[in-house]
């Protein structure tokens, strides 16, 4: 509650900016490459909303990611006080900044179904399968920022390099283009980035109404757990460096 709170505090919206930020981004987004630069996504999805649909389900995905990592290569420097209290559990940073970010995550979510319901209808039955796809993604954020906000304490430049990252892989990853877009020869390597099976499968489910492709789906929740392990255990690790360092 404190960082949800704390984020927009002092604001006179407050809290209703997590409501307008993703619906300004996914206005100009939509406008922008669906009307300047006649983007249409194929497969029978060519009406400008389903354009909005497909676009805000792939941002709903990112912006969770992406704030989490962003703030990740803080969360330990920024309370360098909690680093000398011993028994002061810092291995919860992460998760809290994690659950944070579910806030939004979840506004997010909530608006991409009404919308789907007002242009469509009643959103398809395959929507309740949809924390089958949340639970690697929370997995792999968690794991991610238990080892970048490791990282943060000895390696500064990583809150400059983070911001870089996260832009690289928003364009690498089909949030504003179907992966049927992408030369067959170079999508092999768009399946390397973790962000493109989670992104397609959230559209599965949440738009195109098709089960997640539950192979894939078992074999990157196992990864997602081995990243989330390796993540704590890099964390706790190096922590033990934390307070000379700071």
């Amino acid at each position: 509650m404190r960082e949800v709170q704390g984020k927009y505090k002092g604001s006179v919206l407050g809290v209703f900016w997590s409501l307008v930020n993703p619906l300004f981004m996914l206005a100009i987004y939509t406008f922008v490459f669906s009307e300047v630069f006649r983007m249409r996504w194929g497969g029978g999805l060519d009406h400008p909303l389903d354009f909005a649909l497909m676009l805000f389900a792939g941002m709903v995905v990112f912006g969770f990611i992406s704030e989490v990592l962003t703030r990740a290569p803080t969360l330990v420097t920024a309370n360098p006080n909690l680093v000398k209290k011993i028994l002061f559990p810092l291995e919860i940073s992460a998760p809290v900044a994690m659950i944070s970010a579910t806030f939004q995550f979840g506004i997010g979510l909530v608006l991409l179904l009404s919308a789907y319901t007002v242009s469509k209808g009643a959103p398809p039955a395959t929507a309740f399968l949809f924390p089958l796809i949340a639970l690697p993604l929370f997995l792999l954020a968690l794991g991610m920022a238990w080892f970048i906000s490791s990282l943060g304490v000895f390696i500064r430049d990583i809150s400059q390099l983070i911001g870089h990252v996260l832009m690289v892989a928003m364009f690498l990853s089909p949030i504003f283009y179907p992966i049927t877009a992408i030369p067959e020869r170079f999508r092999q390597f768009f399946y390397l980035n973790p962000l493109t099976f989670l992104v397609e499968q959230a559209r599965k489910v949440l738009i195109l109404g098709e089960p997640p492709d539950w192979t894939h789906l078992a074999l990157f929740t196992g990864f997602a757990v081995i990243v989330c392990y390796l993540g704590f255990a890099w964390f706790q690790f190096t922590r033990k460096g934390f307070a000379d360092v700071l």
